[in-house]
């Protein structure tokens, strides 16, 4: 399951998707579908819909949260390639023959994409806040766009799992007084 297609472009950085965040996707796709129909209420066709519209935003914040990444590379000057989809998740590619970075460069990118994902939080609790808790389709997903921005891409990502943002900032902040 190693095929990938490059789906697109964005901001300079290619998108791409491996087969196994596809098929992967689908199994999200049926559990997101189960929780709503079980756990929510939803009817099946809601649950369904609402699922399939989850996994849609899992992988629309995932890419917003690399592109924080992207803007930040580009800021600091050494700007990322790619975001590659690994299982249910994406990661970051730059060039191979970049030159050794310093500190304060690692930092800047790593926090670029909780930054951006802290905003779509920031973005999905304000709508939460002007709609009806009616129990809603809506109201779920953007309940469920809230939570996934929050605490998987903002809280997790600083989470030090060795391919996170947190292992990078663990790696780099003790070095970022360290001369140029």
């Amino acid at each position: 399951m190693n095929r990938r297609w490059q789906i697109g472009q964005l901001m300079g950085v290619e998108i791409w998707f491996r087969l196994n965040a596809m098929v992967l996707s689908g199994l999200l796709w049926l559990v997101f579908s189960f929780v709503a129909n079980f756990w929510l209420g939803f009817t099946w066709g809601q649950a369904v819909l609402l699922g399939g519209t989850a996994v849609l935003i899992h992988w629309l914040s995932e890419t917003a949260h690399h592109l924080g990444h992207a803007l930040a590379a580009r800021q600091v000057g050494y700007p990322m390639q790619k975001i590659i989809s690994w299982y249910l998740l994406m990661t970051s590619v730059y060039p191979k023959d970049e030159p050794p970075l310093h500190a304060t460069f690692h930092i800047k990118r790593a926090l670029g994409g909780p930054a951006a994902s802290l905003l779509l939080a920031l973005a999905a609790g304000a709508l939460l806040r002007y709609l009806p808790n009616d129990g809603s389709v809506i109201h779920a997903l953007a309940s469920f766009a809230f939570w996934e921005n929050f605490v998987v891409l903002f809280l997790g990502a600083f989470l030090p799992l060795g391919f996170t943002d947190g292992s990078t900032l663990l790696t780099w902040w003790p070095r970022r007084h360290e001369p140029v």
